[in-house]
């Protein structure tokens, strides 16, 4: 069973804290047995102050995490030397020292300064919350940090934004260890969507629509159930009964992406699930999904994830 080694710093924020045991201790395969477990330390093994008016008691110490599989550093507000100078604590040190080679390695909002600090993100990408993104990288020069995007998956070492986007990445995880129907379940059992589309440009303060305005949510939803056909622009906006001009601004407004690259997003998602769970050849796929052709397939899911279907579909189905 995948061991998960949760290291909760002083000042950790209890809703990123949870995020881990909730979402893998919710994967289950299917004769119910649990895929994953979730162990919590802290440095020295005693008490965690956190971010609310309480502490917390944990039963172990740091050395949990050099016999763990996955390592997942949530964020705290007393982030101190390591977010002031990119300096780490000694015992902060030593405990990311032990971890073994290959463990995965995840970091949830702004802890990323902690794997930062630590050096393993020297000329690699990642990212943070958008309001640490300039700060991180003018610290850490070498590391490519990406402030739009929800979640970055570098192989060994992962990072997400803000808050919420622990919950997408660590439902990612699941998805990349177990595939999208185990994922898709985690998400239905604690009522979050599988995948949300756009990146932190979505979130960033910006002027918003009046409350009394009408949004594109209903209009998405609609989408969502006919993927398979065609669908244009025009036809969205006379379904959200808005002009086009108006609904591509509180389209984009909304999700942080286009029309276009939104039902892109969505049909190619589509696909991946069909050739996680079906034998179908790349041409039913691809028409299943509204992609149309087997070579347009190919050519979204290469620009979306950098592999062909053949690939994905012999990763997902083996896993």
């Amino acid at each position: 069973m995948h061991h998960v080694g949760v290291l909760a710093l002083d000042g950790v924020y209890p809703f990123e804290l949870g995020i881990p045991a909730r979402i893998f201790g919710a994967a289950r395969d299917e004769a119910g047995a649990p895929l994953y477990i979730v162990t919590t330390c802290s440095l020295d093994g005693g008490p965690v102050r956190t971010d609310a008016d309480y502490d917390l008691a944990v039963s172990h110490d740091a050395a949990l995490l050099a016999a763990v599989d996955t390592v997942v550093i949530p964020p705290s507000r007393s982030l101190g030397p390591i977010r002031e100078d990119g300096r780490l604590p000694d015992a902060l040190r030593e405990a990311l020292a032990a971890v073994r080679p290959g463990t995965r390695i995840v970091a949830i909002c702004t802890a990323t300064y902690v794997l930062a600090a630590a050096g393993l993100l020297d000329h690699r990408p990642a990212t943070t919350h958008w309001r640490e993104a300039d700060r991180l990288q003018r610290m850490f020069t070498t590391t490519r940090i990406d402030p739009d995007v929800l979640f970055i998956d570098d192989g060994d070492i992962l990072t997400s934004a803000g808050v919420a986007a622990g919950i997408d990445l660590c439902l990612h995880l699941v998805r990349r260890d177990h595939g999208s129907g185990i994922a898709n379940e985690v998400a239905r059992s604690c009522i979050v969507p599988p995948w949300r589309d756009g990146g932190q440009a979505q979130y960033i303060r910006r002027p918003v629509p009046a409350p009394t305005a009408a949004g594109t949510a209903a209009t998405q939803a609609w989408a969502m159930e006919r993927l398979a056909e065609p669908l244009t622009l025009a036809g969205l906006a006379a379904h959200a009964n808005m002009s086009v001009r108006t609904f591509s601004r509180r389209f984009r407004e909304e999700t942080g992406t286009t029309p276009g690259q939104w039902l892109t997003r969505q049909r190619v998602d589509l696909a991946r699930h069909y050739l996680e769970t079906t034998d179908w050849p790349i041409d039913l796929v691809a028409r299943r999904a509204g992609l149309g052709t087997g070579a347009s397939l190919r050519q979204h899911l290469h620009a979306a994830i950098g592999v062909s279907p053949q690939t994905y579909r012999r990763t997902f189905r083996a896993a």
